[in-house]
């Protein structure tokens, strides 16, 4: 018999092991817990050297905590808003590490706007926590061929929520693709967080010349803060410049930039 191996991710410990002990009695399924994002990352990294991968993990919406490493793809949300840091950056992570585990994520609520940021971080369903077992086997099963479940009432939502983020993030592009090739190094800077002094040392420009090349990212954006740029960038899917110490921008024949 083939059996399924699910991790229940939740940090609170009643719930978890109950849930793990009801999945248990199935015949095809086999079972652990983790109380935490980073002892759920443990978990599959030593399952998958084990060569007994996780197929199906179920994560709390709620689960306290950001994933050290983490960065969640563009979501619907702007940066700073909550829900970023929580179970659904688990998922992301997830999904980046180890494709092929299906995820679902077990919630308090129905929340379309959860529900649509989980979908987009690659969670396969979204299921209440207090939904019969049966229920509950039902999804684990039908993401394993590669379904997506969401409650019926959630639909409607979820789908205005995903058509929103498509046009937002088309938008995003849009204003992206206005900027000089410049100065779309200085907003993947601004995505990793770096000030102006780091900025023009990292490009081997002058203070002066990066304060200018934002002011221009801000204006051509139609954005007033730093924050907004960031967020606007992350939704045009703009990731961080390499952080990695080792790795240096080389300077342009011109320093006119």
């Amino acid at each position: 018999m083939v059996r399924i191996r699910v991790l229940v991710v939740d940090d609170h410990r009643i719930f978890a092991e109950s849930l793990a002990a009801a999945l248990a009695a199935e015949p095809d399924v086999e079972v652990s817990a983790a109380g935490s994002g980073p002892a759920a990352l443990r978990s599959l990294e030593r399952a998958a050297a084990e060569g007994r991968r996780f197929d199906v993990l179920l994560v709390d919406a709620d689960l306290g905590g950001a994933m050290p490493g983490i960065r969640p793809a563009p979501l619907v949300q702007e940066v700073g808003e909550d829900g970023l840091v929580d179970g659904i950056s688990l998922v992301a992570g997830v999904r980046s590490a180890q494709p092929a585990v299906r995820t679902v994520v077990l919630a308090e609520k129905d929340d379309p706007r959860r529900a649509a940021l989980a979908l987009q971080a690659g969670a396969s369903g979204w299921v209440a926590k207090d939904c019969s077992l049966s229920r509950l086997l039902t999804v684990i099963r039908g993401v394993l061929r590669d379904e997506t479940h969401l409650p019926p009432a959630l639909l409607t939502g979820v789908l205005r929520e995903l058509t929103a983020a498509r046009k937002h993030r088309t938008e995003s592009e849009r204003l992206v693709e206005s900027l000089t090739p410049r100065e779309r190094e200085v907003l993947r800077c601004m995505v990793a967080g770096l000030g102006r002094k780091a900025v023009a040392e990292r490009l081997f420009l002058s203070p002066h010349t990066v304060r200018t090349h934002m002011q221009n990212v801000l204006g051509k954006l139609g954005v007033h803060s730093t924050l907004a740029a960031v967020a606007l960038a992350r939704r045009a899917g703009v990731g961080p410049v390499d952080l990695d110490p080792q790795t240096r921008i080389l300077p342009e024949a011109t320093t006119s930039a």
